[in-house]
């Protein structure tokens, strides 16, 4: 038996209390299956094991907790104590893509990573901390993408609970490949403006 096996066994037995500290935890960057969770968790509320709101309000929360300590660890720790922590469950490399997303897309890209590239969640929240990222807007983007990504993910798992396997695994593709369309075309946008004087001088 695995561990997502035994992870989804357990929270039909311990419920919320269970969803809850698996998402605290990984939202400050332990990794765990946390997408197969939530849409796991909608469809036990289908089956009738949970009850659907308390799940999206304890996973919310959960969410915007685990964010909140990984943000206040990195602001008030420093770099030093992140990347101590990094080493440990593997995540310098993702604290350097988390920076580049960061730097490049600020508030939008503290949202996206809520529930669109849910892996980099946990690494830009530290990111956000050592730059000093105001702790409002912060808080605003991440109220508002992780509220999102769970109704989506508990959703899913509630309309398609005899599939939930298959529907997290197409999820974790389909996220990269939204990102993928949506940097394409801002990047398209951003070269059609930078030739347009170009071409009206010439004409």
């Amino acid at each position: 038996m695995s561990i997502t096996d035994q992870l989804l066994a357990a929270l039909v037995t311990h419920g919320v209390p269970l969803l809850v500290a698996v998402i605290t935890i990984s939202s400050v960057g332990v990794p765990f299956p946390v997408t197969l969770t939530l849409v796991a968790a909608g469809s036990f509320a289908r089956q009738g094991e949970l009850s659907l709101l308390p799940v999206i309000v304890a996973a919310s929360l959960a969410a915007i907790l685990g964010d909140q300590i990984g943000y206040g660890l990195s602001r008030w720790g420093g770099r030093r104590l992140v990347v101590r922590i990094s080493r440990r469950i593997g995540g310098e490399h993702k604290i350097k893509k988390a920076e580049a997303l960061s730097n490049k897309w600020g508030g939008f890209g503290i949202f996206f990573s809520r529930w669109l590239v849910t892996e980099l969640g946990p690494w830009l929240n530290v990111t956000s901390g050592i730059a000093g990222y105001p702790w409002r807007r912060f808080i605003i983007w991440d109220v508002l993408g992780e509220v999102l990504w769970v109704v989506l993910y508990v959703m899913l798992g509630y309309v398609f609970s005899d599939r939930v396997q298959y529907i997290s695994e197409i999820l974790g593709n389909l996220a990269w490949a939204i990102l993928a369309f949506i940097v394409a075309i801002i990047l398209g946008w951003k070269l059609f403006r930078y030739f347009r004087p170009a071409v009206s001088v010439t004409a």
